[in-house]
């Protein structure tokens, strides 16, 4: 067997996340590719003898040689729109000039590339399909073979487009719809996906080419929606089909209803106005597998769900950039004032103890105080194009970097002793939330929360002194409801608090 190693880039991805498992099942040698270290070593297989870590960026070439560097194959699995990049298609494009280049010098025999599937020359082919296009074809335009497997919609627990389908389901008993809900589309479960990808590796007969992948099942949305509705055991939905509802006006409505925001709905729901099927089938002969129909792929993905057995999730791909300021505990920073707001309170409790509500916040949990003011600000986020609440959190108790948890990202996550969180709402400035669990003497344990704000021109300083007056009502309710949820009540009552200034600012 080839003991060269294998780069995955997009390690932290939703494909990328589940592909890492595999290959290592499998006995592969995987160089796990991301922007963040941090955010690599925290998952599950980040300490497998089979996985080596490289952080690095696809916008950055030399990163790229460096990472493919006896590598004997790459999984190029980046895609700038769904970590919210305003503009993914030029991004997307420098990206693959820089992965060609990189893998013709780096000595990479192989190239495996996840496209999209729909044809080039219809005439409702959109620009996010269109720029999944152009990426095979600058991929291609080196010397490196390449592999190309385009897929229309995945379903699988934690996908974009199943939650998509999963919460305008749920949620809407009877749908007013495009007339695209009618359109012809061949999707393929997650499984299938990942085990085309794993095939690839070994196979010379896909050296080279372009592969149409999809399930046995080829359906309209209606017929997905229907399916869906069966398989959660909801009444059959009313769905009555519209000309006049635009791709803009669509995402929108998507944008309200599901956790997905409008970004990365309306390039998706722009590709679901021509045919996804596939042309040709060849790949079932080189890579034989059992291809679940829409019907099995739906239900699997929902029973993951109950069983809160999600993999990775389209979330997962947000870019985790923490705010220069937030490297340091000087309120006094070259950039600007920061705006600081603690309160503190002791309980009798190991820090073990009041960890276990923290690792729980937020998602179906709440924060444990006015959650009705956090579901408030969830709407306004919603409305200003904002995630809001309604992305929750991956898993009800875990907690891993890179994580979304509602409209926060996890910048750190130290059991028991601290979890900090980087506001991904829409406000005028940047926003990190710091909640600390320090040991005390006579069994006694401090909690503390930490609101820090670094304000964008006086709209930033007027929304802070406005919402100012709330913090000590959330901050101490969210004290006290910890305390409650840890079963330990509160020794001291709730203050406040400035940080001291560290001697030395750095990274955490």
């Amino acid at each position: 067997m080839n003991t060269l190693p294998v780069l995955v880039t997009g390690a932290t991805g939703y494909i990328g996340g589940r592909l890492v498992p595999l290959l290592l099942e499998k006995g592969v040698h995987v160089r796990a590719f991301g922007r963040s270290m941090a955010k690599l070593a925290c998952r599950p297989w980040a300490r497998h003898p089979n996985v080596s870590l490289v952080a690095g960026d696809v916008l950055d070439a030399d990163s790229l040689v460096g990472a493919a560097k006896g590598c004997r194959a790459v999984y190029y699995l980046v895609h700038s729109m769904i970590a919210g990049k305003a503009g993914y298609v030029e991004a997307d494009r420098k990206a693959a000039e820089n992965m060609a280049w990189a893998a013709e010098r780096a000595g990479v025999q192989r190239i495996i590339y996840l496209g999209g599937l729909g044809e080039t020359t219809h005439q409702n082919l959109s620009k996010h399909l269109r720029s999944r296009h152009e990426v095979a074809t600058i991929l291609r335009s080196g010397p490196v073979p390449v592999t190309v497997l385009r897929a229309a919609m995945i379903l699988g627990s934690g996908s974009a487009s199943f939650e998509i389908l999963r919460y305008l389901v749920e949620r809407l008993p009877v749908m007013i719809t495009p007339k695209w809900v009618t359109m012809p589309t061949q999707p393929i479960a997650v499984t299938n996906v990942l085990a085309y990808l794993a095939g690839c590796l070994e196979k010379d007969a896909v050296l080279g080419k372009t592969f149409d992948i999809g399930g046995p099942d080829v359906v309209s949305y209606t017929d997905l929606i229907q399916i869906f509705s069966q398989e959660a055991g909801l009444p059959p939905r009313k769905i009555f089909p519209v000309p006049v509802l635009t791709p803009g006006l669509s995402a929108r409505w998507i944008h309200l209803i599901t956790p997905v925001p409008a970004a990365i709905a309306r390039p998706l729901t722009e590709g679901l106005s021509l045919p996804t099927v596939c042309t040709e089938n060849r790949i079932k002969e080189i890579i034989p597998q059992t291809l679940l129909s829409c019907r099995e792929a739906i239900r699997l993905a929902l029973e993951r769900l109950a069983q809160s057995q999600i993999d990775t999730c389209w979330s997962d791909a947000g870019r985790m950039i923490p705010p220069e300021w937030a490297y340091c505990g000087d309120a006094r920073w070259a950039g600007g004032a920061i705006m600081e707001c603690g309160y503190r309170s002791q309980m009798k409790a190991s820090p073990e103890a009041v960890w276990e509500p923290i690792r729980r916040i937020g998602g179906e949990t709440g924060w444990y105080a006015q959650n009705f003011l956090w579901r408030l600000r969830g709407w306004v986020d919603r409305l200003a194009g904002g995630f809001g609440l309604r992305r929750g959190r991956r898993h009800p108790s875990e907690l891993n970097v890179g994580d979304a948890l509602d409209f926060w990202r996890i910048l750190e996550v130290d059991p028991p002793s601290r979890l900090r969180l980087l506001a991904e709402m829409k406000l005028p400035g940047e926003a990190l939330l710091d909640i600390q669990v320090i040991p005390k003497a006579d069994g006694r344990t401090e909690l503390q929360l930490l609101s820090r704000f670094l304000p964008r021109g006086v709209a930033g300083l007027l929304y802070w002194y406005a919402l100012y007056p709330f913090h000590q009502w959330v901050f101490t309710g969210m004290l006290k409801g910890i305390a409650e949820a840890a079963g330990k009540p509160l020794i001291t009552r709730p203050e406040r608090f400035t940080p001291k200034i560290p001697d030395s600012c750095k990274l955490f």
